[in-house]
C-alpha cells in the first residue's frame, strides 16, 4: 500500500468509527490498517467511536486489540472519555481490555474526577469496584469529592456520589490548595444533604 493509500485506509477506518459502522471498520481492518492508526488530532478510531459513543464500533475495535489508554492531543483516551461522559456500557469494555487505572486528563485528574463532577452516580461505583484511587488530586487540588461538592448542583445524584465515596474511603477532610474542606465548602453551597453525611463519618 502506498503512503498515501495507507494514509486514506487510516482515514477511513476512523470515520467508519466516527458513524460507527462496524462493517466498514472490519472492511479497513481486512485490508490491513493499523487499528490504532491515528488522525491529525492524534486520535484513534477507538477513540472516534467512543466519542460518538458507539458501543458496537468500539468493542470491535478492542476486540482487533485497540488500545484503551492510547490519548489524543488533548490527552483524551477512549477509557478516560468513556468515565467522564458516562458511557457505562464502553467504560466496562475499557476496564476488561486493560485501561490504565492511574491515567489522567488533560487536567491531571483520573476518570473518577470527572465522573463525579458530572454526577454520573453509576460510572463512580464501577471506577470505585475497578480500584480507581479515590483520593487521587488534579492539576486544579481537588479530589472527586472536592469536585463532587464544588462542581456539583447539590442535588440527588451528587449525594449518591458523596455517598459512595464517602463508603469507599475517600478522605473527607482532604482541604483544596486554599485549606477549604469538602464540608466547608458544602457549608458554603448551602448543600445540608451532603453536610449531614459527611458529618456522620466524622468531616470537618
Amino acid at each position: 500500500m502506498s503512503s498515501n493509500g495507507a494514509d486514506a485506509a487510516e482515514a477511513a477506518l476512523i470515520a467508519a468509527a466516527e458513524r460507527g459502522d462496524v462493517a466498514a471498520i472490519e472492511e479497513a481492518l481486512g485490508s490491513g490498517v493499523a487499528v490504532d492508526a491515528r488522525d491529525a488530532r492524534r486520535r484513534t478510531a477507538l477513540l472516534a467511536a467512543v466519542q460518538a459513543n458507539h458501543l458496537d464500533a468500539a468493542r470491535r475495535l478492542m476486540e482487533a486489540g485497540a488500545d484503551v489508554n492510547a490519548k489524543d492531543d488533548i490527552n483524551d483516551s477512549p477509557y478516560l472519555l468513556a468515565g467522564a461522559r458516562g458511557y457505562l456500557d464502553i467504560l466496562r469494555l475499557t476496564l476488561a481490555h486493560g485501561a490504565d487505572l492511574a491515567s489522567t486528563n488533560r487536567y491531571g485528574g483520573t476518570a473518577l474526577i470527572p465522573a463525579a463532577e458530572r454526577g454520573h452516580v453509576e460510572t463512580v461505583q464501577v471506577l470505585i469496584d475497578a480500584g480507581v484511587d479515590v483520593d487521587h488530586v488534579n492539576n486544579l487540588g481537588w479530589t472527586a469529592l472536592l469536585e463532587a461538592i464544588i462542581l456539583g448542583d447539590g442535588g440527588p445524584r451528587h449525594v449518591a456520589i458523596v455517598e459512595l465515596l464517602t463508603n469507599a474511603g475517600a478522605d473527607v477532610n482532604l482541604a483544596d490548595r486554599e485549606g477549604v474542606s469538602p464540608l466547608q465548602h458544602a457549608e458554603r453551597d448551602g448543600y445540608t444533604e451532603i453536610v449531614r453525611l459527611l458529618r456522620a463519618v466524622g468531616a470537618r
